[in-house]
């Protein structure tokens, strides 16, 4: 986006939500969740893309039914190979992060599950993070927060769309 003067729009003091500033912005929030992920790799002894995985499994297990994570929709997800993945998912699976369970219609299909115990040591360790979301959350009305979903679902979107035209 273009400024009338013909420079890269900066947004201006008064105008929080210019384009650079809600750059600048999601790149702060961008890194400290990269942070945050990589401090609970390093107390798990996962790597940063087990922790990936773990929230691509967590994100389907809490998804539309009949979405299961299946190795090859990880692959897809995280850019990886077949090989890396089960790489990845061994690890998982042998520190307890994980369950694989095989589809009882199609036993060649494998869904991939958040194990119980694990999951609440993830939820323990983020704890202080769901806890800082609900208070910048309690900070607006209901109203701005559908705003703020939306714009974060249309961000997540035309993400997606970026993915999607480099392959």
């Amino acid at each position: 986006m273009r400024s009338t003067e013909g420079g890269p729009d900066r947004g201006t003091d008064e105008d929080a939500a210019g384009l650079q500033s809600f750059a600048v912005l999601l790149r702060r929030m961008n890194s400290e969740f990269n942070r945050i992920a990589h401090e609970f790799a390093h107390e798990q002894d996962l790597h940063p893309t087990d922790v990936q995985a773990l929230i691509a499994i967590l994100d389907a297990d809490y998804g539309e039914p009949g979405t299961a994570m299946t190795p090859g929709r990880l692959r897809e997800q995280l850019n990886l190979t077949s090989g890396a993945v089960t790489a990845c998912l061994d690890r998982l699976e042998r520190t307890g992060h994980i369950r694989r369970v095989r589809d009882g219609g199609d036993r060649r299909v494998v869904h991939l599950h958040y194990a119980a115990a694990a999951m609440a040591v993830a939820r323990d360790f983020f704890r202080p993070l769901a806890e800082s979301t609900q208070a910048a959350r309690g900070q607006f009305d209901a109203a701005e927060l559908r705003t703020v979903a939306r714009f974060l679902e249309a961000m997540n979107d035309e993400l997606g769309q970026i993915r999607r035209v480099r392959k």
